[in-house]
């Protein structure tokens, strides 16, 4: 028989499984901090439970942990991390640290299918969705990397402050178990992660983008990556279904937080997107949406078109989104070197 993973559960389906145990409402409530308290990984651990219940647990749950990952450290700090899942496939997660953070960026999917074409994991196809557990236990052995790996680095020993769903794979369409994912994550009694520290990306998914702002407060990122149509199909073919007028207009009605502003994502392609035009066209584009704009040099991939633009290229391009009074980043990229940057995340098995 295959037992129950726990960690599939969120509180309010652990109380129901406790019950469906014959056990008492609290015991359920009991249950999820012991599932992701550090070093605990038997139920006999979990002391505070009745033994009978401790008892049933062993007999007919699991509490998944991911196996020693394949690590890889880059030379700017960047971590990757490379987890093998029950069936063979491998998911990739990249721990970025920062002076007064740790961001995690968390796989989805085994794949993508996007099919994005400046994107490695796209265009390696899609495997298949992950569980909620897979999804959730990257941030448990990152976390738990840390607590050993930090050492004397006072900047890892800040633990996890930051989790950006930008991995391998299309949050939104994996929305139920993405769902299921943050309710766990932002538990005061599980990981306790504040929402505002959680960034969900999408290329651009229009209806699951209006429920997750219905559902979740967590921070949007919008993949746009181009001005207009034309261009944005050329490189995304996502926006043959949902073109840049329906984006804009869900991004104009989410649901967030009061006074929450969209991230838009903007990679330059030499060439292609990184025009003084392109900038003005930008800046007159999301004149209605409250926002703020990071841009980024595109990540060449062997065998993909696509050239990064000269660095004075971006300068001049946030320049002109500056002037047009928008505040805009320049993303630096990082653990390039080690295939860990944006858009170079895949399964290597495949």
């Amino acid at each position: 028989m295959r037992k129950t993973d726990l960690k599939n559960f969120t509180q309010d389906e652990l109380v129901a499984y406790a019950v469906s145990l014959g056990q008492p409402a609290f015991r359920g409530r009991q249950l999820l901090p012991w599932l992701y308290k550090p070093g605990i990984t038997e139920f006999s651990q979990m002391t505070d439970l009745a033994k009978e219940f401790r008892a049933a647990l062993a007999e007919q749950a699991c509490m998944s942990r991911f196996g020693e990952p394949v690590v890889e450290r880059s030379a700017d700090g960047a971590v990757k991390f490379g987890f093998r899942l029950e069936d063979g496939l491998m998911i990739e997660s990249v721990l970025i640290p920062e002076e007064d953070r740790n961001t995690l960026c968390v796989s989805s999917q085994a794949g993508c299918a996007m099919k994005c074409r400046f994107c490695m994991t796209g265009q390696n196809g899609f495997r298949r969705n992950l569980s909620r557990a897979e999804i959730v236990n990257q941030i448990c052995a990152a976390r738990d990397w840390l607590l050993v790996n930090a050492g004397e680095d006072a900047g890892l020993k800040l633990g996890l402050t930051n989790l950006v769903f930008m991995g391998m794979g299309e949050p939104l369409a994996n929305f139920d178990n993405l769902l299921a994912a943050l309710s766990i994550l932002t538990e005061q009694r599980g990981l306790d992660f504040s929402a505002r520290r959680i960034t969900v990306s999408t290329c651009g998914l229009v209806p699951q983008m209006l429920e997750l702002g219905r559902q979740a407060s967590v921070n949007l990122a919008v993949s746009l990556h181009a001005a207009d149509n034309e261009t944005r199909s050329s490189l995304m073919p996502v926006n043959d279904r949902w073109p840049i007028e329906e984006l804009l207009t869900a991004c104009k009605n989410y649901s967030g937080k009061k006074r929450q502003r969209i991230m838009f994502e903007y990679t330059l392609f030499e060439g292609i997107n990184d025009s003084d035009a392109d900038a003005r066209k930008l800046a007159a584009l999301l004149r209605e949406v409250p926002c703020k704009i990071n841009l980024l040099a595109m990540n060449e991939c062997p065998g993909l078109p696509y050239h990064s633009p000269p660095f004075e290229r971006l300068l001049r391009f946030q320049k002109i989104l500056m002037d047009a009074y928008y505040t805009v980043f320049i993303r630096k990229s990082r653990g390039a070197d080690i295939s860990a940057a944006c858009g170079l995340l895949a399964d290597r098995t495949a």
